[in-house]
């Protein structure tokens, strides 16, 4: 398909431009900071922003796209919003001098989906309130969940990288990219389908019914992982990519020494595993009913991280049986001297603050700056990253994020 004149000449300039922030020497040294960090070695804390509500960041039509064609509009939206927050908040995110072209891979899924009520806020945002309702009731609905079958497209593969090689591969090389990195979350898709309540009650009225869930569950998630393989649709997870809920996968410890750069395997990545759901379930009940299933899909995996939104300062001593765990997410509930005290020098920490901050009726950097500075007192001598993430509102100011990121950046210089 050709492409417009204009759309060509607008993606260029883009271009053009990252690859002039990617020639910065600041990014080989923030890259080695990363690898410092997912080594466990103390040092700066590292800042990383993400899940940002892009819908009310644009200032100065900054992130307004031009581009007429469909696909040219999708390549412009990358482009723009890695220029916008390096511009802006860039924390310590880096930017390479690459244009990642997906893999196209059709997956039928898990042959069940929400069926859920949902109630907005704002219209342009993703983030809404739900209600499930309940699919999963007795052991035979747990037939409901299939084992998916997966293909590769390479014809629409191919299209799209020579696409993106005629319009910008001459300034950015255009790589072709497949599964990265795998959010596995079990639980997350669980209470979709069971309800929340409901879901938490029969850890104790059924368990048996939760354990064969959990069982057919991940044999599903394992099936994928084994054809994502087999159709060698993998690809190395060590270098700008988000890592479970946390920063950058930059290491030297992955991919293995046997490694084949023709065919990645799942133990050349970062694995990850959450079961967010279980913020105030026991340690033994989150042993017995996530870690113990988890474990099968996080001993595939080269090196590991664990957790997201639930507290983890009561469970990490259960963390001791994931293979290779290099972090664990601290969520804005944890409590940041037990988490300290009990994890040592053993993991990174993944700091997440509570993106709350950003959404009351008067923004206030002074409380922000107060939060930061108290935990990264406590984590002194700590591997720690500061991830802010889930931020639902900036209340269509995105001054506050902008100055967020400069208030995290000098937090953590100073300590």
């Amino acid at each position: 398909m050709s492409i417009p004149e204009s759309d060509r000449s607008i993606l260029r300039r883009l271009a053009e431009r990252q690859v002039e922030v990617a020639a910065l020497p600041a990014q080989q040294e923030t890259i080695r900071e990363w690898k410092r960090l997912n080594a466990r070695k103390p040092g700066r804390p590292l800042v990383w922003i993400n899940e940002v509500p892009w819908h009310e960041m644009n200032c100065n039509d900054e992130l307004t796209l031009r581009c007429a064609d469909p696909f040219c509009r999708g390549v412009e939206r990358q482009l723009r919003a890695t220029l916008y927050q390096w511009e802006h908040f860039p924390g310590d995110m880096v930017v390479e001098p690459f244009f990642y072209s997906p893999l196209v891979i059709h997956d039928t899924g898990f042959g069940i989906g929400e069926d859920v009520r949902v109630i907005r806020m704002d219209p342009a945002s993703g983030i809404v309130s739900r209600e499930f309702h309940r699919q999963i009731r007795e052991e035979k609905d747990l037939e409901k969940i299939k084992m998916p079958v997966l293909s590769l497209d390479s014809e629409a593969t191919e299209r799209n990288f020579h696409r993106l090689q005629d319009i910008i591969g001459d300034i950015l090389a255009v790589q072709k990219c497949g599964v990265v990195h795998t959010w596995f979350a079990p639980w997350d898709e669980l209470i979709r389908w069971w309800g929340v309540q409901d879901a938490m009650t029969d850890l104790v009225d059924r368990p048996e019914l939760v354990r064969q869930a959990m069982d057919r569950l991940v044999n599903a998630y394992l099936a994928r992982l084994e054809q994502w393989q087999a159709i060698n649709a993998l690809s190395l997870t060590a270098g700008d990519y988000r890592v479970g809920s946390g920063g950058l996968g930059y290491t030297d410890d992955i991919p293995q020494p046997d490694f084949n750069p023709e065919r990645v395997r799942p133990c050349d990545q970062w694995g990850c595993a959450t079961a967010q759901i279980f913020s105030d379930v026991s340690p033994r009940m989150h042993e017995e009913f996530a870690l113990r299933y988890e474990l099968r899909w996080l001993s595939r995996f080269g090196i590991n991280y664990y957790g997201c939104c639930e507290p983890l300062h009561t469970k990490i001593d259960i963390l001791s049986a994931v293979p290779n765990l290099r972090k664990i997410s601290m969520s804005p509930r944890a409590d940041v001297d037990k988490t300290v005290s009990r994890a040592g020098d053993r993991y990174a920490l993944s700091h997440k603050p509570n993106p709350a901050v950003f959404a009351t009726d008067t923004w206030n950097p002074a409380q922000a700056r107060f939060a930061l500075r108290t935990v990264l007192e406590k984590t002194r001598g700590c591997a720690v990253e500061v991830i802010m993430k889930d931020v639902s509102t900036i209340r269509y100011e995105p001054q506050r994020l902008w100055e967020w990121s400069r208030i995290a950046t000098e937090e953590a210089a100073r300590v």
